[in-house]
């Protein structure tokens, strides 16, 4: 199993849905913190029942790829984490992952690291 793998499973409960307290755990903040980081109310992470919402479950699966992405050549979940929240993107105006996964432009995110990980420019 590749530690992409790993680390997806790691934050997903058997159901299938993503556990926002173990992704928070994993990233060494708050689910608070969380929620911010991805655009959305802290209930939206905190309660149960808001959590497994098909909208708070979609921020929280677009995270946890896009960190998946990226940790092979961050070097931790925290290192890829930080790279979200600050390394900004010269295709995107400068503007960081996180800015543009608050924005609902995750997908564009993720087929950015793909052009990079085939060698394309960023």
């Amino acid at each position: 199993m590749s530690d992409m793998t790993s680390f997806l499973q790691d934050t997903a409960t058997p159901d299938g849905l993503i556990a926002a307290d173990r992704l928070s755990s994993m990233l060494h903040i708050t689910r608070a913190e969380l929620a911010v980081t991805l655009g959305l109310s802290r209930d939206a992470v905190a309660k149960a029942t808001r959590a497994a919402a098909p909208a708070t479950q979609s921020r929280l699966r677009d995270i946890v790829e896009i960190l998946n992405r990226v940790r092979p050549w961050a070097g931790s979940p925290q290192q890829a984490f930080a790279w979200y929240r600050s390394q900004p993107l010269p295709s995107f105006g400068d503007q960081t992952a996180e800015a543009l996964v608050k924005e609902g432009r995750a997908e564009a995110v993720k087929r950015y690291l793909d052009r990079v990980a085939v060698g394309g420019y960023a």
